[in-house]
């Protein structure tokens, strides 16, 4: 639709989940948006859109949003307004401060998933991790996709080498615990999954759908298989050994360990891992003959498996599966994106544990510890305890595991702060919380998730409304570095940092003289121009990308389906597939010892809404409404069987909540499915508040991980119930 003569209408791509959908945004004279729609010239996402980026507008300019820092003061619980310089140089004198009191290990850091969208939690917070120099980082990754990232790394040596299923060329898809018709993918970028999925149908491909709940995506399956929680990995075990016992096996990339996976599956035969799974073995050895048989097919497996007891072994049986049906690295099977901007250059092998935690001594991963320990690092004295806090974009309160330890945690903590939009169940701890500006204040370059992309594409778009005289993300991020590593933290520290970055990465590339070439409005644009110049694509890498190719092409570029990489792709020493990994081969010991153990009488799960990704998409009533409820999904057999009215009480090892049932036979008997995110009970957000729902973490318990990656297990708690 043709904007007024009051009007405009802009492009931008949408920010609020991974499937990296263009937008046409309308806004007025005064910048505020009247309209959002699909961008359907986008060659990418062809004018979809989900009720998230539809509300974009909203949730851009919320009533709520905090716009100018806030200084708690700790005497009175009243927190205040404050310049910009005011809020850096208190923390310039606090944290520098704690620091040299008790060391460098006495500062925290928290991600949120928000992060993985901005180009300021590319490019600049890992500034702000360097500045710290701490190993205390944790972030949303071990809540969620750690186990994927660690198997890639140990079998293609790069945690960042996931390979993703080929959806618009594929035959034969098989899905486990992933449910695109809500979360509209997950590590495995693909807008318009909904479509995607009915046009592998109507080319006569097969689509089958693992899940312990009928989901949306289920429902238009070809096929849904029922399965218990939290045993996923024993499935793709089972299909793992017929495709050894039938000889099914066809290996096309480079491996290494082809028979320590055969011993390691000896024990998973389909009759055994049925009592474990719920699946008959007739079954699963069909599954392993289609996936054999089909002239191209994939595995996919997402947070319902990562987020699970066995979640690495699951991720590691994904690839496993598509290397031994010759359907890695191939057209229609997992492949590997390329990315336009240049990204981390390994030049090592992945090597993970190379430092523990101090309390739990739980292993490090890509310089990460698990988010499940937090609140022992906080709580516990010692050398190296956790006396401040960085959170930026984050509210582990509700969606780490054991919310309420974190909240009690963080009200111990000497000093914390947080960059972030709201005060909400975590940031309401903060002496001092940072705002970043709206969304259409920012630019945006989707650098982690088109490296997940299902087709190789890239896009750039410029802020859409002007800054004012606020500063930007970047600056905000670039200042606060500053400050916390004792340097100037005025305006200029943006530019320098970025300088600082450029010239290191023209030296590396050996190209010094080529700096006046660089083009863009600010450093930053700079800085993206210089990562598409040395990218795969890049004007200096042999192709014709840069910063102007993109401006000049503001719908995006195609370019072009996923190609093999493989072995060029690998960073294993051996510059093969390392099918064995030794870790996970160990792990398998502990998968086999609970082979024969009888299943809890109930578990919790999660539950995904199209209407919300994060615990701040809450506060809207547009995203409130529906579907979008905070209610236990639970079979009715159960109902009756424990004799439960309209709520029930909840338990677990971990803690309880009372929460009103929603009777459905969309799930499996002996299984509960609460969603994520909620519990605002005590929010500043006043739609949050009013539906404020309950923490599904309270009943989850940090002291259980998956063992190899840390990752937090959300499904497959074991809980009882009782009538309210």
């Amino acid at each position: 639709m043709a904007a007024s003569s009051n009007t405009r209408n802009l492009l931008r791509t949408c920010p609020l989940c991974e499937a990296v959908c263009g937008l046409q945004i309308t806004v007025d004279s005064d910048d505020h948006v009247v309209a959002v729609r699909g961008d359907r010239e986008d060659p990418f996402s062809r004018g979809f859109i989900c009720p998230k980026g539809a509300s974009l507008g909203q949730l851009d300019e919320h009533p709520d949003r905090v716009t100018e820092p806030l200084i708690l003061d700790r005497a009175t619980g009243v927190r205040r307004t404050a310049t910009w310089d005011e809020a850096l140089a208190l923390i310039a004198e606090r944290i520098p401060a704690i620091r040299a009191a008790h060391g460098g290990q006495a500062v925290g850091v928290y991600l949120g998933n928000p992060n993985a969208h901005t180009v300021a939690g590319a490019l600049y917070v890992p500034a702000l991790v360097r500045a710290l120099g701490t190993k205390n980082l944790f972030s949303a990754s071990t809540a969620d996709q750690m186990p994927k990232q660690l198997a890639s790394g140990l079998l293609f040596g790069d945690p960042l080498a996931v390979a993703v299923p080929d959806l618009d060329r594929t035959g034969y898809l098989l899905m486990l615990g992933a449910n695109p018709l809500e979360s509209n993918g997950s590590v495995c970028t693909a807008p318009d999954f909904p479509g995607r999925l009915k046009a592998l149908r109507e080319r006569g491909g097969r689509l089958v759908v693992v899940d312990p709940r009928r989901t949306r995506t289920a429902e238009i399956a070809d096929e849904h298989l029922f399965i218990r929680p939290g045993s996923d990995a024993y499935l793709l075990f089972g299909i793992v050994h017929t495709l050894f016992a039938e000889q099914l096996v066809r290996v096309t990339v480079p491996v290494n360990g082809l028979d320590e996976v055969r011993a390691a599956a000896a024990d998973f035969t389909p009759a055994a891992v049925q009592r474990r799974t719920g699946i008959p073995a007739a079954t699963v050895e069909r599954l392993a003959r289609e996936l054999a048989g089909a002239p191209n097919a994939v595995v996919y497996a997402r947070i319902g498996t990562c987020t699970a007891e066995f979640g690495t072994l699951t991720q590691w049986l994904v690839d496993v599966i598509n290397v031994l049906t010759g359907n890695l690295d191939t057209p229609g099977g997992a492949m590997f994106a390329t990315g336009a901007a240049l990204g981390i250059v390994r030049s090592k092998p992945f090597r993970p544990g190379r430092w523990r935690s101090r309390v739990r001594q739980l292993p490090e991963a890509m310089g990460e510890i698990p988010v499940a320990t937090l609140a022992d690092e906080i709580g516990t004295p010692g050398e190296g305890q956790i006396r401040a806090l960085v959170t930026v974009a984050g509210n582990p309160v509700l969606s780490a595991p054991s919310g309420p330890r974190l909240d009690a945690a963080f009200a111990g903590l000497e000093f914390m702060v947080s960059v972030d939009r709201y005060v909400n169940e975590t940031t309401r701890h903060a002496d001092v919380i940072l705002p970043p500006p709206r969304t259409l204040q920012s630019p945006h370059y989707d650098f982690a998730l088109l490296q997940f992309a299902v087709r190789n594409y890239t896009r750039y778009s410029r802020p859409l409304v002007p800054l004012g005289d606020r500063p930007s993300e970047s600056e905000v991020v670039a200042r606060l570095a500053a400050a916390v590593s004792g340097q100037p933290h005025g305006p200029e520290a943006l530019a320098a940092l970025d300088e600082f970055v450029i010239a290191g990465m023209l030296h590396q590339a050996g190209l010094d003289e080529r700096r006046p070439e660089l083009q863009g409005l600010t450093s930053t644009e700079q800085r993206i121009d210089l990562m598409l110049r040395l990218g795969p694509y890049g004007a200096w890498n042999g192709g014709t990308l840069e910063l102007n190719s993109l401006l000049e092409q503001p719908h995006g570029i195609d370019l072009g389906p996923l190609q093999p990489r493989l072995p060029g792709n690998l960073r294993t020493a051996s510059k093969r597939v390392e099918l064995a990994p030794p870790e996970l081969l160990t792990d398998t010991e502990r998968l086999r010892a609970a082979l024969t153990a009888a299943p809890p009488d109930v578990v919790l799960i999660g539950r995904r809404h199209l209407r919300s990704n994060n615990s701040w998409m809450h506060n809207l009533p547009r995203l409130v409404s529906g579907s979008n409820r905070c209610t236990l999904h639970i079979h009715p057999d159960d109902v009756a069987r424990l004799g439960l009215g309209e709520h029930a009480v909840v338990k677990s090892a971990a803690g309880a909540v009372t929460v009103p049932l929603e009777p459905t036979e969309a799930i499996m008997p002996g299984v509960v499915s609460l969603p994520h995110g909620w519990g605002h009970g005590g929010s500043g957000q006043e739609v949050a508040r009013e539906h404020a729902g309950v923490n599904a973490n309270i009943l989850t318990d940090d002291s259980v991980l998956d063992v190899p990656s840390g990752n937090a297990v959300f499904n497959g708690v074991p809980v009882s119930l009782a009538p309210a």
